[in-house]
């Protein structure tokens, strides 16, 4: 059964956020201490990458992560990319290439962001990740897994969240087509992105993300992608039954295949 790892659950500042002294940023309980958001799922001994957080190496150092079969992006902002130079780790540590999964817009994004990790020879000194890149607009098969990338909206930029077994992740989200809507029926545990209580133009908010989740009924549902303006107490106090705020390191698993 898979189960799913959040490395980071944070937006794109995390938190604490630098130079501010708001509760959520002082605050004691390590819940509020949100690094990037990405997660990881492991399927049997196969193990996804969900992003390439900017605290990448922290993140792995922090559940002991030692292995990366592959690496599925969800879309190319900073946040979600930063870390991707230290996937050449994972390549020492696995002995082989790792193969990079993502929608065309995002596929060319990285290839221009780190256009040194995708040319035969590197003409500077220096180490490079070595990976293949695999452009995806469609379900797609992983070492013997199907994966189905969910496309959403993030405001107006296309891209996707996944879907792995009855396990989905989406994050940067604002609206959700129904034809992807249609993809997550059926999945057991459920992650949506939740800045804060209030609208954003290219987020869902927390109302928003639980008004989503009670439409495709999953059994479970982990907000994740969260800013300042809630504590995870807060914030979990106002949630119903079968929704819970996500936080770093926190390991949830589907009952399903």
């Amino acid at each position: 059964m898979p189960a799913l790892t959040f490395l980071g659950t944070g937006t794109s500042n995390g938190i604490p956020m630098i130079g501010c002294r708001c509760p959520v940023c002082r605050s004691p309980d390590p819940r509020d201490r949100r690094s990037r958001s990405s997660a990881i799922v492991r399927d049997g001994e196969r193990v996804y990458l969900i992003d390439t957080a900017t605290e990448l190496r922290l993140q792995a150092l922090a559940i002991g992560l030692d292995r990366v079969d592959a690496v599925l992006m969800t879309h190319p902002h900073a946040d979600h990319t930063g870390g991707f130079d230290d996937l050449r780790r994972f390549n020492e540590l696995m002995g082989r290439h790792l193969p990079v999964y993502a929608n065309p817009g995002t596929a060319a994004t990285l290839r221009e962001r780190y256009a040194y990790a995708f040319v035969d020879q590197y003409p500077f000194y220096g180490g490079k990740p070595d990976l293949t890149l695999h452009e995806v607009d469609g379900p797609f098969v992983a070492f013997d897994r199907e994966i189905v990338p969910i496309p959403v909206l993030h405001g107006r930029l296309p891209i996707v969240g996944f879907r792995i077994g009855d396990l989905a992740y989406v994050t940067d989200a604002k609206t959700i087509p129904e034809d992807s809507i249609a993809l997550l029926q059926g999945v057991d545990v459920l992650v949506l992105n939740g800045l804060r209580h209030s609208p954003h133009p290219t987020h869902l908010s927390i109302p928003e993300a639980v008004a989503i989740a009670h439409r495709i009924g999953p059994r479970e549902t982990y907000l994740t992608h969260i800013s300042h303006e809630a504590s995870h107490a807060e914030a979990s106090a106002a949630l119903p039954a079968g929704v819970r705020v996500a936080y770093d390191g926190l390991t949830v698993c589907s009952r399903q295949g």
